[in-house]
């Protein structure tokens, strides 16, 4: 999948500040990392992800979705400039448009989503707060491979950590964010260095059957 440069070009989708993002950057700073952020592309004018982009010199680029008149002109823009700039994968990072599955059928497999529950636990807004009403003793987040449905598809890495007898909604949150922003880029390398390959809603790392699991015992 690699390009000449020996790094595959990655572009990130965001509409926010783009910690997440931030974490992709970092990571791809290292000169062994496999591979480089080529655009950050937004649909949301004055986000702080184009500062962040702008920090690190990647070209940003916005395409606002309420200059077109529809979700399939707007994510035929977004294609066109991916590949104005040899995108190889995506990677969404706080991006708050629903794709449609022509778009993610014309990125299969080379999409990636982050979501801050153990899919397919927790679908969807408000992670936190479900896991401690429902009583989970762990909680965590999740790395994907991206299919229609939401928050659906293949998993690559998850992060479990516990649940603290004194958590709150933003305390538990905090501290899975810091996870999401370990597992991002690991799943990232992983995909962009070959090492995953997909069967159906399965995936195996290096032949072992995915996803990665990491555990942190926060006392």
């Amino acid at each position: 999948m690699a390009q000449e440069s020996g790094r595959t070009k990655v572009a990130v989708l965001a509409s926010g500040g783009g910690t997440n993002l931030q974490a992709l950057i970092d990571a791809a700073a290292a000169p062994d990392f496999p591979a480089e952020i080529c655009l950050v592309l937004t649909n949301s004018p004055g986000a702080y992800c184009l500062e962040r982009a702008r920090q690190a010199g990647i070209p940003g680029r916005v395409i606002d979705h309420r200059d077109y008149p529809d979700r399939e002109s707007f994510e035929r823009e977004i294609d066109l400039v991916l590949r104005e700039y040899g995108t190889e994968i995506i990677c969404l990072a706080g991006f708050l448009r629903i794709l449609t599955s022509s778009f993610v059928s014309l990125w299969l497999d080379r999409m990636l989503n982050i979501h801050p529950s153990l899919l397919p636990h927790f679908k969807g807004l408000h992670t936190h707060r479900r896991a401690l009403e429902a009583g989970h003793d762990t909680h965590g987040c999740s790395v994907h491979l991206v299919r229609p449905e939401l928050d659906d598809g293949p998993l690559i890495v998850q992060a479990e950590v516990p649940v603290l007898p004194d958590d709150t909604e933003d305390s538990l949150g905090q501290r899975v964010l810091t996870r999401e922003h370990v597992i991002y880029p690991l799943a990232l390398s992983l995909l962009a260095s070959g090492r995953i390959d997909v069967a159906g809603d399965e995936t195996r790392i290096d032949g072992a059957p995915g996803p990665l699991l990491l555990h942190w015992d926060d006392k």
